[in-house]
């Protein structure tokens, strides 16, 4: 009975260490996807800002088209749309539910070719030297972007970047020193039992072995169940609104899952071997004086 009882006490530590770990990795789970995400949203943001090349009235279709084909193989182009003036009509039309053509009798919008540019290059120096590549192509009579927009984003990304840095820091800081805690606790009540297998002259290596066998084991159930949680929601997410599927990416989750495993191994292991670590160094009376 008591044998029971103590097996039963046993597993019960280590299904509440496991909790508390698991709470833990969930939180650094969350910190480490709101970093990866808000680079998949910048990215995102990014190449959905159109550069508009405009085509002059008295260029023919065909040239447009070849153009249109020559921009796309730029290293520097992710998209490249053709708009013509009767589809910048219809588009303008739908809009705004007004017809210039009515009023002014013909159709005062041009040509364009819509480009969407890798993320890499929507800032305003590369911009700059495309305005100046496409400068010289007789097609085109201008070159128009939205540059407050670009500047805007181009800040708050960087803005965004150095908060989260420092916030994942904090976490992560947090997340050990509540980890550690835990870890320490369930080393704490079995100090005895550490004392007297050293002085019936057991190793170190061989005292410590169970404990940190028995820590990281807690730390990879708590990973796959914080991991669990994370791509449920994330899962849940994508299913209410789809198109989240650009930022909340399989690669980003994936990711995301690997370092939560990896963290609650490593942490669970460094944990329990300093920890173990402590009461082997300590003498008898010692352990009775904490």
């Amino acid at each position: 009975m008591r044998n029971n009882k103590r097996r039963k006490g046993l597993d019960m530590q280590f299904v509440t260490a496991t909790i508390s770990i698991m709470l833990v990795l969930l939180l650094l789970g969350l910190v480490s996807f709101f970093v990866l995400s808000a680079g998949n949203l910048s990215v995102y943001v990014k190449e959905n800002i159109n550069i508009s090349l405009v085509i002059g009235n008295d260029v023919r279709e065909s040239s447009i088209l070849k153009l249109q084909q020559q921009v796309s193989n730029e290293p520097f182009v992710k998209e490249a749309v053709y708009v013509s003036k009767k589809q910048a009509l219809r588009e303008h039309i739908a809009a705004t539910g007004m017809n210039p053509e009515e009023f002014l009798e013909y159709n005062p919008f041009m040509a364009s070719i819509e480009l969407k540019l890798k993320a890499q290059y929507a800032n305003i120096d590369s911009i700059a030297r495309i305005k100046e590549q496409f400068a010289g192509c007789k097609e085109v009579v201008d070159v128009k972007y939205p540059r407050q927009l670009l500047d805007a984003v181009n800040a708050n990304v960087r803005k965004i970047s150095v908060a989260l840095l420092v916030l994942a820091a904090v976490f992560m800081l947090i997340s050990f020193a509540l980890i550690n805690n835990t870890i320490r606790l369930a080393v704490y009540s079995k100090r005895f039992l550490i004392h007297t297998m050293k002085l019936v002259g057991a190793s170190w290596g061989f005292i410590r072995r169970p404990f940190v066998a028995r820590n990281i084991w807690s730390g990879i159930l708590a990973a796959l169940a914080a991991d669990g949680i994370l791509m449920a929601s994330a899962y849940s997410l994508v299913t209410y609104e789809p198109s989240l599927i650009d930022i909340i990416t399989p690669g980003t989750m994936l990711f995301v899952s690997f370092v939560v495993m990896v963290l609650g191994i490593a942490l669970t292991f460094f944990c329990a071997y300093v920890s173990v670590g402590k009461y082997l160094r300590m003498s008898a009376s010692a352990l009775y004086n904490i």
